[in-house]
């Protein structure tokens, strides 16, 4: 089964911090396994946003760091397709404002794919699995 990744698993899986759960680095694990590990193209866009802002600091220029940690084996940008963009503007509700999120979880969604996540609102949205 694929697993999609929120933007603060992805980094964090990348660069081993131990803020990723066990629970979500084994899942990982497993979906890289079965080729089934993605990445919703939005989350480029906010990481090189986090960085612009000042909000996230990298070991490299984010140009850099974008192009390694979207070649690690296993994982899959999921381009955000006119079906996920709808979709995300039209999520059941009640779901909260932030746009990335509503991508992300349209592609977890759309993928029929648990959302690696430790995002509280994310965890209780009814609406998408999610493991953390």
């Amino acid at each position: 089964m694929p697993i999609v990744l929120d933007t603060h698993a992805w980094v964090w899986w990348v660069t081993k911090d131990r803020r990723l759960s066990k629970r979500a680095s084994h899942a990982i694990d497993n979906a890289i396994e079965a080729d089934g590990l993605l990445l919703s193209a939005i989350s480029v866009w906010e990481v090189a946003k986090k960085v612009e802002k000042k909000q996230l600091v990298l070991d490299r220029p984010v140009r850099d760091w974008l192009d390694h940690a979207r070649s690690v084996a296993g994982l899959m940008v999921a381009e955000l397709t006119t079906a996920i963009l709808v979709d995300s503007c039209d999520l059941p509700q009640p779901f909260h404002g932030d746009p990335a999120d509503q991508m992300i979880v349209a592609t977890a969604r759309h993928h029929h794919a648990p959302l690696v996540t430790k995002d509280g609102n994310l965890r209780r949205y009814a609406h998408v699995q999610t493991v953390w």
